[in-house]
């Protein structure tokens, strides 16, 4: 049996006015994740456990069987694992975005991507970064992207930080980090700013239009987590592919393989194509995948319609259809395709509100074919709920066959 996860980062949104009150799920030609929920069971999966923020860290290791009271120490830490920066008990690691801060002062959240700066040019940034601000203590390392990594070793932190794209255009003043260790990390915040003013890269952005790079936000921290792998717990081998280091580092704690895949960039541009390619290649030596596509995502926090619409689309067509259409040539298999959580248009940040999903399996008695179509609405009237949402990865990989039998009895 094969086992294979499709997720698409953010899909959930909440009806809109602009679409006739429906969510881009259900206005967005997706058929066949409509097979899948019509074919298969579709249900809504509640990743996000009471008191913890809705982001893709806690969604995506609740969905991967962990429960995140248990496990979870924070974003950094995992994204430091799929860098392989190893990090010591006393060493807190932080996720480092580069932003643009805007207004008069420059304390407005402008842009948390510094306009989708590129890997190349934010490598120049951090790299220089480091060299100017880092110490033996503090070390930046680059990532992909906007996002990279910060360690505070054998820090004294014990910080409340917030997500920068839970901020977009509002005064930054109040949630900068408060808490043990505040001074020293607002203070690096700011001799950033001081830095990137008038970087080289940000005056070649600048000149081509772009938006600056003018600062660092640090957030997500936390310690090395001791996670068990999932690969030992189900006797399986595993791979997980996706552009960004948070899921990455969640499959290095899980016992995956990382998978690389040229042109995946995290953004609507990415490779779709490679990633649903590499996926079957991986599937006739591996037992589970894991296939993460980040583009819905980016676009609820942009609060881009037409291009949330696009990347459901984008999803549907040329992830979801590659890998459907030739999983039966594969080998028996259970497919689940899914959003970990909602990323709504009109919130342009997460929610912690449960989000659809479906299971396609090949063996006929395992699917309750209980909905027509994949979306919010027919995911609440299909009357299945798991929650806690870590409880998924149980069911999907060892009892499924019971579960759908209890549900069908």
């Amino acid at each position: 049996m094969k086992y294979i996860i499709l997720l698409g980062d953010g899909m959930a949104d909440l009806p809109l006015v602009e679409l006739d009150g429906k969510t881009p799920l259900e206005y967005a030609r997706t058929p066949n994740m409509d097979r899948i929920a019509r074919e298969g069971t579709l249900g809504l999966i509640d990743t996000v456990p009471a008191g913890f923020p809705p982001g893709s860290d806690v969604a995506i290791m609740s969905l991967l069987g962990y429960d995140p009271k248990e496990y979870y120490t924070g974003r950094g830490p995992l994204e430091a694992a799929n860098m392989g920066v190893r990090l010591a008990a006393d060493d807190v690691a932080f996720r480092c975005n580069l932003v643009t801060l805007g207004g008069d002062r420059l304390h407005i959240m402008e842009d948390f991507t510094a306009d989708h700066i590129s890997t190349e040019e934010a490598a120049i940034i951090i790299r220089d970064m480091d060299r100017e601000l880092g110490s033996r203590i503090f070390q930046f390392y680059p990532g992909v992207g906007y996002r990279h990594l910060f360690v505070w070793r054998n820090a004294r932190a014990r910080l409340e930080t917030t997500p920068p794209h839970d901020i977009t255009g509002k005064e930054t003043e109040a949630f900068l980090p408060k808490g043990e260790g505040m001074a020293e990390i607002r203070k690096l915040m700011h001799q950033s700013h001081a830095l990137l003013r008038d970087h080289p890269v940000n005056r070649s952005r600048v000149a081509k239009g772009k938006r600056p790079a003018n600062s660092i936000w640090l957030w997500g921290q936390g310690r090395a987590p001791d996670v068990p792998r999932i690969t030992d717990k189900y006797s399986l081998t595993g791979g997980v592919i996706s552009a960004v280091d948070l899921l990455n580092g969640i499959g290095v704690y899980a016992g995956l393989e990382v998978i690389r895949v040229p042109g995946a960039t995290g953004y609507v541009d990415t490779n779709y194509e490679g990633k649903a390619k590499s996926a079957l290649n991986a599937l006739r030596e591996k037992d589970f995948l894991f296939v993460h596509v980040e583009a819905p995502d980016e676009m609820g926090h942009e609060g881009d319609l037409k291009g949330k619409i696009r990347a459901i689309e984008d999803f549907d067509q040329k992830i979801v259809g590659t890998v459907v259409n030739a999983l039966p040539r594969l080998a028996p298999f259970r497919l689940l395709v899914l959003s970990d959580h909602p990323t709504p248009i009109s919130l342009r940040t997460h929610s912690s509100d449960p989000s659809p999903f479906a299971v396609l399996s090949s063996e006929r008695n395992e699917n309750l074919r209980n909905c027509p179509t994949f979306n919010e609405e027919c995911a609440r009237r299909a009357g299945i709920k798991i929650s806690p949402g870590h409880l998924l990865m149980e069911r999907f990989i060892t009892d499924w066959r019971g579960f759908i039998e209890q549900k069908s009895g």
